[in-house]
């Protein structure tokens, strides 16, 4: 690439290379800034975008790289100009965003990206710098080379797409899929034409999903394991992303989920969400939200369940909208209990869910009738809230953990 201003001095250039080396480590925190904001930005609203957990997902390991490519290549040619790389996991990204029929402003994301890196590049270099002349001649060099990064970086992501949309076999029924999803009017004949699939009668929709691009391949593995066990014309697989396929199953009656959750069980990959079932045209839109929102629930968690269905979870997709306010309700409903061994958090939840009937709860948990009623004791008494006092609050703050043992670990570090 054409070089547009002099290289630095050999002080200045070391300079650089140090404060990047040093800054390297912290790459997955500064990925991390960086995706719900600049994600924000180049949605500019597109819903199809926000709520789509694997796409957010691979959005923020692209933040990573380019965080470790600018790094990398100063530190190998301190201050010059840097060329973006687009790999093949960008080129699938595009390429996913363009069947979707999602197009990012990817100007106004980058714009968003350069004034937080630049903020945190700025700190690092007025705690470090040895004296204003240095500070002065390392900032002006690495802001050309902050700015000019980004304005190449865009227009090969613009390139990249627009070879992307020179034809797509499953944009068109994505394309369908969304416009039903969101809202937009559309008769059932012409969507059961366009789609190649009945909608009037009984559907569950399910999410696919793996946290390991690289071995997508698991995904198409476990569809095929779902085709088989259904029948010809019963079931619907769009390709949303890389990283995930959005499934409906239908029939006459509500489908049933055992061969689903079985296939999932055989992956070591490959993870799955599930709606409520329903009829209609109505029900392939709601289900396939449940999932969505299913999906994005555990992501946002960190949670590592292989299989939910949403209308187990809805509770708990509600109490924990804010990361930050559900770690708040589980400790102050649970308090000591919340870190406490997950043994008598478990006894005191099967004890709730069984109607407070311990005989019961311990046939469901495989132990002595005295164990249960011990745990249960002991987990009550380190509860901040009583389970008698309010079953329902400690109940759900039990729930919470058990899908995401690990959502009190910062706040209690």
């Amino acid at each position: 690439m054409e070089e547009l201003w002099p290289p630095p001095g050999p002080a200045v250039a070391a300079m650089i290379r140090s404060l990047c080396e040093m800054l390297m480590p912290d790459a997955e925190a500064l990925a991390d800034a960086l995706t719900e904001p600049t994600v924000l930005a180049q949605a500019h609203g597109n819903e199809a975008l926000l709520s789509d957990a694997a796409l957010l997902a691979e959005d923020r390991e692209l933040n990573r790289a380019d965080t470790i490519h600018w790094l990398t290549s100063n530190i190998q040619h301190p201050g010059r100009r840097v060329e973006p790389y687009v790999g093949p996991r960008t080129t699938a990204y595009i390429n996913d965003l363009v069947t979707r029929g999602i197009d990012p402003d990817y100007a106004a994301g980058w714009q968003v990206a350069l004034a937080i890196a630049w903020r945190r590049w700025l700190e690092a270099c007025v705690a470090h710098c040895p004296d204003s002349d240095m500070l002065v001649e390392v900032l002006d060099v690495t802001a050309q080379s902050f700015v000019q990064y980004s304005l190449d970086s865009v227009a090969v992501l613009r390139k990249v797409s627009r070879a992307a949309s020179m034809g797509n076999a499953d944009a068109q029924a994505l394309a369908v899929i969304q416009l039903i999803v969101g809202g937009a009017p559309m008769s059932q004949d012409l969507a059961e034409e366009r789609l190649g699939y009945r909608l009037g009668r009984r559907h569950e929709a399910l999410i696919l999903w793996t946290d390991a691009p690289d071995h997508s391949e698991s995904l198409d593995e476990v569809v095929a394991s779902l085709r088989a066990a259904t029948r010809s014309g019963t079931m619907l697989v769009a390709r949303a992303s890389t990283a995930s396929r959005w499934i409906w199953l239908s029939g006459p009656d509500a489908p049933d989920l055992h061969h689903v959750s079985q296939a999932i069980a055989k992956s070591d990959n490959v993870r799955a969400a599930v709606g409520r079932p329903g009829h209609g045209l109505e029900a392939f839109k709601s289900s396939h939200q449940d999932a969505l929102a299913a999906h994005v629930m555990l992501t946002r968690l960190g949670a590592d369940r292989g299989f939910t269905v949403y209308s187990d979870v809805e509770l708990i997709d509600s109490l924990t909208k804010d990361r930050a306010s559900a770690q708040r309700f589980v400790l102050k409903t649970l308090g000591p209990l919340a870190t406490a061994d997950e043994t008598l958090r478990e006894a005191l939840l099967t004890y709730v869910q069984c109607g407070f009937n311990t005989t019961r709860a311990a046939s469901r948990l495989y132990l002595h009738r005295n164990t249960v009623e011990r745990r249960v004791s002991r987990a009550n008494e380190l509860s901040l809230v009583k389970v008698e006092d309010n079953p329902a609050h400690v109940a759900a703050a039990l729930l919470v953990l058990d899908l995401a043992p690990g959502l009190v670990a910062d706040a209690t570090a």
